[in-house]
Formats: structure tokens, C-alpha cells, sequence
């Protein structure tokens, strides 16, 4: 009986880590393949790339804004309730998006109900939950664990998208990936609970969550990693929005678009996971300067190199290594600064900067392809935002606040 226990306690983890991973799996991977239908909705709309892309800029906003309202929210009424409302709001943002045919109606779909339910859904909530469910030496490993889940949605629904594309037409692709998200629902059971019922009888009560996020913002390093993020977003949703578009910019055929999407998404499960075992072996604010560092000079390179259909892949892998793997030494220092508490709140805060950073990547990249007919400004853009970032994270202190972290 007692040998048993462990066993079930190590069960019960990896269910946490399933639910979480899959929940992420679903509404990212929906999400990062919506650039395959850019052009589609473009030829069936009339709007413009600009009007289209200024929907899924709204969208990357929107996704950042719920996530301190869905974080504080979970922290009250429990993550599994806001679990279920946000996968509820994905699939139908993304079912009923094929029938807009104005660029409200696609802010409306895409940026207002998909992208908030999947704000909902989203690393804020998911992370804290996993966070407060697992012991804290396996923490890094685990958010490492959950956020190669959303690429590994990715890399699946990217090449399903672009084959159910071919085969039922791009309206019907769209709503299957939308009924796909409902998958999720489980999950809201295995993870719902609220940080206040798994505290101890005994410990003191959490401070208030004003307190908290005056706490962060009054903390130098906090503000630095937001700033940070901001970078990290400019990025992932430029290459999200845009990689379709500058695969055809390069006149290479269709389906390295999909399969770009797709090693993005393959290469960013190992950088995860890499990066989830790195976070308790190396300073988290050193793992962050080299991951942006290292987008830099692939971004250099690419924009020196031949655009062929073997460089695209090299490329996307290469991004890929670095596209999300900032989220576990990120979500590591907000938990190191001010403890679990309030982690849903202040972390979706960090993503609020991150989607600010991502509306400007998804619409500039549009708007900078009206005017010019290519992407080279956005390149050389994202190489001084990445250079700008590695240097960033070097000034942070990951002295642990004790007052508000113990509470």
C-alpha cells in the first residue's frame, strides 16, 4: 500500500502535464496555423492583406489582454471554469470565421472570440496551474513539458490544415480545426482548483493581488523580462502570420509553407523541452540573452542566404529552437521573483507584452509587405529587436523576493 502511493502521485503529475500539454496543443496549434489561410480569405473577401492581417494583429493583442483578467480569474472562481469557456470561445471563433466577410466580422472571429478564449486557454492559466500542481523541483521541467505541447499542436495541425485545405476546400479546413479544439474539454476537470485550495491549513494567506502587481511593477526585473517578451512576441507572430507569405515571396512552392509551419513547430518541442531542462541547471536571464542572441544571427543568415526550399526548412528549424522556448526561463523567473501566489496574474501580465510585441509583428509585417512588395524591413528589424533583447536580460538580478514569494 505504501509502495503504491508514489506511484500514484507520479500518475496523477503526468495526467496534470497531459492536460495541460493537450489543452495547449489544441488552441496553439489552431492558432499558428491560421497563416495558411490568409491568402484564401483574402481571395474570398476582397479586403487586402492589410485589413486581413490587421485581424490576426488584433488577434495576437487580444490573446495577450485576456490573459491577466483570465489569470486573476482563475484564481477565484478555478481554472477548470475558465478552461471550458475559453476552448467554447476558440471553436466557435474559428467555425464561424469562414462565413465574415468584412474586416470587423474577422476581428470579431478571429480576434475577439478565438483569440480571446484561446488568452483563456492560454500559458498564463495553463502554466500557473501546472506550477501549483507540481512539486517545486520539477517545475522547470514541466513548463518546459506544457509549452512543447502547443508546438507540438503545431507541428500536427499545420501539415492537417494544408492537407484538409486541399481536400474539403479552406472554409471547411477551418471549421474541422475549430470542432478538433472541443478535444480539449477534458482537461478543465483534471486541472481545475484554485491556488487558495491547495494551500496548506496552516499557511499564512496570499497578499492581496493589487499588492502583487504593484509588488512586480515596482521590480526592475520584472519590468526587463516584460520588455524582453515584447521582443519574443514581434517575433513568433511575424513568422506565425507571415512565413506562408515570405514562402511565396520567394516564389517556392505551396506546401513549404505548411511544412515550414510544421518544422517550426517540430523544432520548437526539442527547444522546449531543452530549455525546461535547462532552467534548474543554468541562470534563466543568461538561457534568455542566448536564445535571443541565437535569433539574431539566424536571421542574419538567412537573409544573406539563397532562398531555396532546403533553407526555408533550415531556417524554420532553426527559429523554431528559440520560437518558444523563452516561455519556461520567463515563466521560471516570475515564479523565482514572487513565488505561485498570484503566477497566473502576474505571469499573463508578461504575456500582455508579449501580444502588444505580437500585434505590431502580424500587422507591421502585412503593412510593410503593401508598401514594398517584400519583407526586408521586418528583417532587419527583427535582428536588432532580438540584438536589443540578448542584451536586456544580462542586467536582471534572480534574487528571489522572499516577502512576497513565502506569502
Amino acid at each position: 500500500m505504501t509502495s503504491s502511493a508514489p506511484s500514484n502521485r507520479q500518475f496523477a503529475l503526468w495526467l496534470v502535464l497531459l492536460a495541460s500539454a493537450g489543452t495547449f496543443a489544441l488552441t496553439m496549434g489552431t492558432r499558428q496555423t491560421m497563416g495558411l489561410f490568409m491568402s484564401p480569405l483574402n481571395t474570398a473577401t476582397g479586403l487586402g492583406v492589410g485589413s486581413i492581417s490587421l485581424a490576426f494583429a488584433f488577434g495576437q493583442l487580444w490573446w495577450g489582454l485576456t490573459q491577466p483578467f483570465a489569470g486573476a480569474m482563475a484564481e477565484k472562481v478555478g481554472t477548470g471554469r475558465v478552461l471550458c469557456t475559453g476552448v467554447a470561445l476558440v471553436a466557435l471563433g474559428t467555425f464561424i470565421t469562414p462565413y465574415m466577410t468584412s474586416t470587423a466580422g474577422l476581428v470579431f472571429a478571429i480576434g475577439v472570440l478565438a483569440a480571446g478564449g484561446a488568452g483563456m486557454a492560454g500559458p498564463a492559466v495553463l502554466m500557473s496551474a501546472t506550477a501549483r500542481l507540481m512539486p517545486a523541483d520539477k517545475r522547470g521541467m514541466a513548463t518546459g513539458i506544457v509549452n512543447a505541447g502547443g508546438s507540438f499542436g503545431q507541428f500536427l495541425m499545420a501539415p492537417l490544415a494544408s492537407a484538409l485545405m486541399l481536400g474539403i476546400g479552406w472554409a471547411n479546413a477551418m471549421q474541422v480545426l475549430g470542432l478538433l479544439v472541443l478535444l480539449a474539454l477534458p482537461a478543465a476537470f483534471l486541472l481545475k482548483g484554485n491556488a487558495a485550495q491547495s494551500r496548506a491549513p496552516s499557511a499564512a494567506p496570499p497578499i492581496p493581488t493589487s499588492q502583487a502587481i504593484r509588488s512586480a511593477l515596482a521590480h526592475p526585473g520584472y519590468l526587463l523580462l516584460a520588455t524582453g517578451f515584447f521582443v519574443c512576441g514581434f517575433h513568433v507572430a511575424f513568422l506565425a502570420t507571415h512565413l506562408p507569405g515570405v514562402v511565396a515571396a520567394c516564389g517556392l512552392p505551396l506546401q513549404y509553407a505548411g511544412w515550414s509551419l510544421a518544422v517550426l513547430g517540430l523544432f520548437n518541442i526539442v527547444g522546449s523541452l531543452a530549455m525546461g531542462w535547462a532552467v534548474g541547471r543554468w541562470r534563466m536571464k543568461s538561457l534568455l540573452s542566448l536564445l535571443y542572441a541565437v535569433r539574431a544571427l539566424a536571421i542574419t543568415l538567412f537573409v544573406l542566404a539563397p532562398k531555396t526550399g532546403p533553407v526555408m526548412l533550415v531556417f524554420a528549424a532553426v527559429m523554431g529552437l528559440t520560437f518558444l522556448s523563452t516561455v519556461p526561463p520567463t515563466a521560471g523567473l516570475v515564479a523565482k521573483f514572487f513565488g505561485t501566489a498570484h503566477m497566473a496574474t502576474l505571469f499573463g501580465m508578461v504575456m500582455l507584452t508579449h501580444q502588444v510585441g505580437g500585434f505590431l509583428g502580424a500587422w507591421l509585417g502585412g503593412k510593410v509587405f503593401e508598401a514594398t512588395g517584400n519583407y526586408d524591413a521586418m528583417w532587419l528589424l527583427d535582428i536588432a529587436l532580438a540584438v536589443g533583447a540578448a542584451l536586456l536580460h544580462l542586467p536582471i538580478k534572480e534574487a528571489r523576493m522572499p516577502r512576497l514569494a513565502v506569502a
